[in-house]
């Protein structure tokens, strides 16, 4: 059948001809998603159908186990007509640390041939995320499909090698090439055990029961499917602060080998740490854990004066990665504090940067974190006094604080120039030029990211729902039933990759056709200190 005139014509009802003589009816509900779970053995069908609603399980489709009954499921009109094809049941292991009842999540599906015949699933992380939520052991990988059940040591191990978690002997056949595919395997056959035919064993039996508690997420991916537009606008990612402090990191490994140790995070993202963490940077809270006189990096928040004496006392070689915009702010406090103004300064308590920044003047310096404590505040004397700013803050927050301030304080002085950097405000209004399109707004930044929080916030104040993700993992699959406009932005913090993955892995629930919306374009450089710099 061809498959533009299945989807033109009226939906009535469609029917499969399964294996063992079975007709099975799919749903008519147009409200239904249309995805089709193909499950190989009458275990895995009647294990999968038990746990979804009636109108899903009639979705789930017993295609018969092996290369022909797969290749007949995928010519006949149920598995034609459906937006996306789940291929669920058990599966061996191949890699040893799998366990019995261990679910692997594929990412890309290899034919016999192997690596060469390779069938990419960018929705798994999703998937997978999703699962582990369960409390199910998740393993994500290449999955590989054979002709024969593969029995011998040998073509394992060779598997193995290869990289692949798991063998079937359906999934590559029954993935379509131009829709959506998913492929769950729970573990039967661990890696060390001889593979037998599979309705012989009780061990079988075992992983068909873990096969109900994949149920829920089933049914999200399939209510997840359909086309999608992503808007992402511009700026997003690493400002040239961020930038600046790695590449600070990245100049003292390469020039002074490690380990070079880092007080607290060098930006606030999991990610870049970890990878600096795999090049061998250290990173502490405190310097009593850093070894004296060694090679120490302080984080682009800044530090207190305090924190400067004692890493002199312990003689530690300091490379200071203090974004400039952030010095910028230490410098005000001195010189306001120093003419004898109390300073007000509106920042978040605990965050490094405004431990930091108050830590120059802590005597004359308060922090207001909201409207209430600006109606609440007190100061030694209300006709000098000067407001500052974390650098990180939502342009919105700000103003309805100081207009407070001001209301209390007519004599209150501004810093000459906006403290909140051109990279917070330039993100913000980027996503604020978007929101109204968009039905969800993903931010890519970790929790601890004051700018990648304000994102958030921003979003939300202009109504339309938004979440805060580290990566692509972290996407609720409920978020995406009905959003066809997603705008997707990151945190000055978070690398721009980390948004490309979570583009690549809408792609796996339908078409995406994306738009850059550029409002400004960035061409801020800030160099690096003397003390890594080359020549």
């Amino acid at each position: 059948m061809n498959r533009e005139t299945s989807r033109n014509r009226p939906i009535t009802s469609n029917s499969m001809q399964l294996p063992d003589g079975e007709i099975v009816l799919r749903g008519t509900d147009p409200t239904v998603s249309r995805a089709l779970w193909c499950t190989p053995m009458r275990l895995e069908a009647r294990a999968v159908r038990s746990a979804l609603p009636a109108g899903l399980a009639e979705q789930v489709q017993l295609t018969g186990a092996g290369r022909a009954h797969s290749e007949h499921a995928a010519r006949t009109a149920a598995w034609q007509d459906a937006d996306g094809i789940g291929v669920v049941g058990i599966a061996g292991a191949l890699d040893a640390k799998l366990q019995a009842g261990d679910v692997v999540v594929a990412d890309r599906v290899w034919g016999p041939s192997g690596p060469s015949q390779a069938r990419q699933l960018p929705a798994a992380a999703l998937v997978a995320a999703q699962l582990r939520a369960t409390g199910l052991r998740v393993f994500v990988g290449p999955v590989v499909s054979q002709d024969h059940l593969v029995s011998r040591a040998g073509d394992r191990q060779r598997q193995a090698r290869a990289g692949a978690l798991a063998v079937d002997m359906e999934s590559f056949w029954l993935l379509p090439a131009d829709r959506p595919g998913l492929v769950v395997r729970v573990i039967a056959d661990t890696a060390g055990q001889r593979r037998l035919p599979p309705r012989t064993l009780g061990r079988v039996r075992t992983a068909v029961r873990a096969l109900p508690a994949l149920a829920p997420v089933l049914a999200q991916w399939g209510a997840a499917l359909g086309s999608r537009e992503v808007l992402l606008p511009g700026p997003r990612s690493f400002c040239a602060g961020v930038e600046r402090a790695i590449e600070i990191v990245e100049l003292a490994l390469h020039q002074r080998g490690a380990p070079v140790y880092v007080r607290k995070q060098i930006v606030h993202n999991r990610h870049v740490v970890a990878e600096l963490e795999q090049r061998g940077a250290v990173f502490v809270d405190e310097l009593d854990q850093i070894p004296a006189g060694a090679t120490t990096v302080f984080s682009a928040h800044g530090v207190s004066p305090a924190v400067w004496t004692a890493a002199r006392s312990r003689q530690l070689d300091v490379i200071d990665a203090t974004c400039p915009l952030v010095t910028k702010v230490h410098t005000e406090v001195r010189r306001f504090s120093d003419r004898g103004d109390t300073v007000i300064f509106i920042g978040h308590a605990g965050h490094e940067e405004s431990e930091g920044t108050m830590g120059e003047r802590p005597g004359q310096t308060v922090l207001v974190q909201d409207v209430f404590d600006a109606r609440t505040v007190q100061v030694a004397d209300p006709d000098r006094v000067t407001y500052l700013v974390q650098t990180t803050l939502s342009a919105y927050d700000v103003d309805d604080i100081v207009s407070v301030l001001r209301s209390r304080f007519p004599r209150l002085r501004a810093p000459a120039t906006d403290d909140i950097c051109y990279a917070t405000t330039n993100r913000q209004d980027a996503l604020a030029a978007v929101a109204d399109e968009s039905d969800l707004i993903l931010v890519v930044g970790s929790e601890n990211s004051s700018n990648s929080l304000r994102l958030v916030e921003t979003a939300q104040r202009l109504g339309t729902a938004a979440h805060l993700i580290d990566d692509a993992g972290d996407i609720d699959l409920g978020w995406l039933a009905g959003a066809r406009t997603i705008g997707i932005t990151a945190g000055a913090s978070a690398p721009t990759t980390l948004v490309d993955e979570v583009v690549d892995s809408l792609h796996g629930l339908g078409p995406v056709s994306v738009q850059h919306r550029q409002l400004v374009t960035e061409n801020i450089r800030f160099t690096v200190p003397k003390e890594v710099r080359t020549l």
